[in-house]
């Protein structure tokens, strides 16, 4: 009979028992969850000494793991940092620029340009000289062109308020102008003739006559014709300069 009544209380004590065990663990769950607002962790479930499995499978914080997240970060770094030499090339590329003229300027005259000689409807009795620097240096035009028509033994006179403020200065490509008043509008001019041919002459920077070579720029077939009111402008760098005299 004693031994009845022991093996009654030895049940009812482990009864007990498990009974505050349980309650302890429903106990830290709770906790748990009304502490940090995400759910049932699997490591609180695991330290009370209860199954894992199924809690952990439908935890929000496993849905929100970041384990992802270095991965997918790392390929736009990785490939900003692959696309910044070929972007770096492109910009080379495209912002290179053809080299500058090398070595000094130099006098423009006949052999490092070329002279385009053209009559003009208006203004009339005027011709218009064009210089085009064809050499690979920067060049100056200085003064005015020495023009010779035909057998003429002098050159005309310059009109000096046409003298601009600086020095024609032409790049390699570039063009400076002059015009010729070939005669009088009025009639009033002496001693007037045709000529077909013309040679324009350089000065240089001293102002002491002419210097290089000169050129020979080509006239209308049937000539030009000129008196002795003939007069030039300086050179100008732009060609309505030139047209207002």
């Amino acid at each position: 009979m004693s031994d009845l009544r022991t093996s009654r209380t030895s049940r009812t004590t482990r009864t007990r028992l498990v009974g505050a065990a349980t309650a302890v663990v429903l106990a830290a769950l709770s906790l748990t969850a009304c502490n940090d607002g995400t759910g049932v962790h699997a490591e609180d479930v695991a330290a009370a000494g209860t199954p894992a499995t199924t809690p952990a499978a439908h935890s929000p914080s496993q849905a929100k793991s970041p384990a992802t997240s270095p991965a997918k970060s790392a390929a736009p770094a990785a490939a900003a940092t692959t696309g910044t030499p070929n972007s770096a090339a492109g910009t080379s590329a495209t912002t290179s620029k053809a080299p500058a003229p090398a070595g000094k300027p130099v006098t423009c005259e006949g052999s490092n340009t070329r002279t385009v000689a053209a009559p003009l409807n208006r203004p009339v009795n005027h011709m218009l000289l064009t210089v085009t620097n064809t050499g690979s240096r920067t060049c100056y035009l200085y003064y005015y062109p020495a023009v010779r028509f035909g057998e003429a033994q002098a050159v005309p006179p310059v009109i000096e308020d046409s003298q601009p403020q600086a020095v024609v200065t032409l790049a390699p490509g570039e063009s400076g102008y002059a015009s010729v008043n070939l005669s009088a509008t009025d009639g009033s001019g002496t001693n007037g003739r045709t000529v077909k041919s013309l040679t324009v002459y350089f000065e240089g920077r001293s102002d002491n006559g002419s210097v290089g070579t000169g050129a020979h720029p080509s006239l209308p077939a049937k000539g030009v014709y000129v008196d002795d009111s003939l007069k030039v402008t300086y050179w100008q760098q732009s060609m309505d300069d030139a047209l207002n005299w």
